[in-house]
């Protein structure tokens, strides 16, 4: 069964057992479990059920993997000729969360 969810302001596409990354569930642990209502669309070609713009009952069952952080991504400002150069770094907090069952 495949199912459209939205989670932490973003869409995804997934079936059982896929694994995300996603930006990081505030208060949760390693072997948390996630119940993910904001379901939009679930099942296949012809039974597929389309929410407006949920669907109703339906919710996606996920499972935390790991909480991590994100390779740095290095910021660089420059503005030639005006000896003005700033450097900065950021990492992504991120939930690494595996679908395991998608309810209708």
């Amino acid at each position: 069964m495949r199912a459209i969810i939205s989670t932490q302001g973003k869409q995804f596409t997934v079936t059982e057992g896929d694994i995300l990354f996603v930006d990081r569930y505030v208060g949760s642990n390693t072997g948390d479990i996630i119940e993910i209502k904001d379901v939009l669309l679930v099942g296949e070609g012809d039974s597929a059920s389309i929410g407006a713009p949920l669907v109703t009952g339906a919710s996606v069952r996920a499972k935390i993997l790991e909480n991590k952080r994100a390779k740095k991504v290095m910021i660089f400002k420059k503005k030639r000729r005006k000896g003005y150069q700033r450097k900065r770094g950021h990492r992504q907090e991120l939930s690494v969360i595996k679908i395991e069952a998608i309810t209708a």
